[in-house]
C-alpha cells in the first residue's frame, strides 16, 4: 500500500473517529427545525421525559438559555485590570452548564459515574434530575419553566432563600425561558413532536 493511500486511510479514520459535533443547530428558534436537524436530541429528550417527567420544551428552553445547545460551552474567562487572566467566571460546561459539584452528586446519586457533559443524552438526563429534585424538595411544577430555570439557575438553596428576587436581570431571564418554552411547545405540537 503506497505511502499516500495510508495517509489518506488514515486521515479518514482520525476524522471518522473525531469527537462528536458540539455545534449549535442552525434554526435556534424552531423547536421542529432543531429535532430534525439533530434526530439523538429528540430520542435522547424522550428518553429524559420518560426517567424524569420533564416535557421536551421545558428542557429545550433551558438548553437554549445555558449553551444555546452548544456541547462544549463555557462560562467566560475573567481578568484582573481587564488583561490578566482569572480563570473562568465558574465551573459550568457543557449543554446543561453543570457545575463540577453538582455533576458529580448527579453522576453518585444515578450511578451514571460515566456521564459526560458534553454528551447531549448525559447532558439532557442532568437536567431531568435535577429538575425532578427541584420539583420534589420546592414543590415546582416539573412544567413551570420559569421557576425551573430559577431552581436551576440559583441551585435549589439560593431558590429557597428567594436569592433570585433580588436579581432583575434573573426574573427577566427566567421570563425569556418561560416564553422559549411555550413556544417550543406550540411548534412541537405543530410537528407532530409532543
Amino acid at each position: 500500500m503506497s505511502r499516500l493511500l495510508r495517509a489518506t486511510v488514515l486521515m479518514i479514520l482520525v476524522a471518522a473517529c473525531g469527537g462528536g459535533d458540539n455545534s449549535a443547530p442552525r434554526n435556534l428558534n424552531d423547536a421542529c427545525s432543531i429535532l430534525n436537524q439533530r434526530g439523538k436530541y429528540y430520542k435522547a429528550m424522550k428518553k429524559t421525559q420518560r426517567r424524569w417527567d420533564i416535557p421536551i420544551n421545558v428542557q429545550m428552553a433551558t438548553l437554549y438559555q445555558e449553551s444555546k445547545f452548544i456541547g462544549n460551552a463555557r462560562t467566560p474567562h475573567q481578568y484582573a485590570l481587564g488583561i490578566i487572566p482569572m480563570g473562568r467566571q465558574s465551573s459550568a460546561y457543557g449543554y446543561s452548564q453543570a457545575l463540577d459539584a453538582t455533576w458529580d452528586e448527579y453522576r453518585a446519586s444515578t450511578g451514571r459515574r460515566s456521564a459526560k457533559r458534553d454528551d447531549f443524552s448525559d447532558a439532557v438526563d442532568f437536567m431531568g434530575w435535577y429538575m425532578d429534585e427541584s420539583a420534589r424538595k420546592l414543590g415546582i411544577s416539573k412544567a413551570d419553566a420559569r421557576n425551573q430555570y430559577l431552581a436551576y439557575h440559583e441551585g435549589r438553596a439560593g431558590y429557597a432563600r428567594g436569592s433570585h428576587n433580588s436579581k432583575a436581570w434573573l426574573i427577566r431571564v427566567s421570563q425569556s425561558v418561560d416564553d422559549r418554552s411555550r413556544l417550543y411547545e406550540a411548534q412541537l405540537r405543530q410537528c407532530g413532536k409532543i
